[in-house]
């Protein structure tokens, strides 16, 4: 999944975008609101993480300009302000969960697989299809109730990504655009590779090829 993340901070913002990356996430990170609108503006995101003490440009005025435009992105408020008055404004504006600095990275990611399962409509944390289920906390995946396998972070990414949407073809396009964040390298075959090493961990038939078209997960099992 790809994430936003809005935060002027160089510290807090490098240590973030560290954490997402290391729990399968490809995150992108902007120091400002012009350039967070503009972001979203060109490139899908599945979360944004949005600071309100931005330079320039407010935070809850750069919320409001996104949820005026009528996109449901989920969207968590992380900063420093804790008057309940800010919380609220948050909240109301349009937030699905408000974060107070400092946090544990391990609380923010819970709070945004919540956020996510929220906004999906989805009550259990697991997603599957009836066949192969994939555990976003542990990055575990399990065939038929099988005995959990563990994934590498591109191979949960990728996994993850088809799972959201059983039955729909992705695209190599599409599938990059979910692993990997700005300035990341992708090679050429790297979206193959991964397939063959899901396949490889999971069974053949997990992932299916659609000749000219990307690949799938089955929907229903």
């Amino acid at each position: 999944m790809r994430v936003l993340l809005v935060e002027d901070d160089p510290m807090v913002g490098e240590a973030i975008q560290g954490a997402l990356k290391d729990a399968s996430y490809a995150a992108d990170w902007v120091k400002n609101g012009p350039t967070a609108l503009t972001s979203l503006g060109c490139q899908h995101y599945d979360l944004i993480l949005l600071d309100l003490g931005l330079p320039g440009m407010d935070g809850l005025e750069v919320l409001t300009t996104i949820r005026a435009k009528d996109n449901p992105v989920p969207l968590l408020v992380i900063t420093a302000r804790d008057g309940l008055d800010d919380r609220l404004r948050g909240l109301d504006g349009g937030a699905d969960d408000y974060v107070l600095k400092p946090f544990e990275m391990t609380e923010l990611l819970a709070r945004m697989r919540a956020v996510l399962r929220r906004k999906g409509g989805v009550a259990s944390p697991v997603l599957g299809n009836g066949t192969v289920s994939l555990d976003p906390a542990t990055r575990e995946a399990t065939v038929n109730a099988g005995e959990p396998v563990q994934l590498s972070n591109r191979e949960f990414a990728l996994l993850q990504a088809l799972l959201v949407r059983p039955g729909a073809i992705l695209s190599r396009s599409d599938l990059e655009d979910r692993i990997y964040g700005w300035g990341e390298e992708v090679e050429s075959n790297a979206v193959e590779y991964l397939i063959h090493a899901l396949r490889r961990k999971l069974g053949g038939a997990i992932v299916k090829n659609v000749r000219g078209a990307g690949w799938m997960v089955s929907k229903g099992g």
